[in-house]
């Protein structure tokens, strides 16, 4: 977890609030599910776990947690006899992935040393 004072070290001085990451998205499957849907309207489950690489388990458990903060959609249904997930961002979902990557954007400036 980064502080004001280990991004201060790193980067200058640049920060003074707080750096800290949302670690809700900052984990490298549930940032895969942000990145693929927010480019995307919606992706099967099979859809994401192709893209993010992900087992079942893990990308099920990883969505889970997306949906349960509620940055995910999950509809269930059938196609024929086969079961089909599909998700989409919410509109939370979306504003807290803007909000991480403009904070990744503002670490990566401060520690190339450049104004906001």
């Amino acid at each position: 977890m980064l502080s004001a004072e280990s991004g201060a070290a790193a980067g200058g001085g640049a920060a003074k609030a707080s750096l800290e990451l949302d670690r809700l998205i900052h984990e490298r499957v549930r940032l895969a599910i942000l990145s693929a849907l927010a480019v995307n309207d919606t992706l099967t489950f099979s859809e994401l776990k192709a893209l993010t690489r992900a087992t079942d388990g893990n990308l099920s458990v990883h969505a889970r947690k997306l949906e349960d903060a509620g940055y995910l959609a999950c509809r269930k249904s059938f196609a024929g006899r086969v079961p089909r997930t599909e998700y989409r961002l919410t509109l939370p979902g979306r504003q807290a992935f803007e909000r991480y990557l403009q904070h990744m954007e503002g670490l990566v400036r401060a520690l190339k040393g450049e104004p906001k």
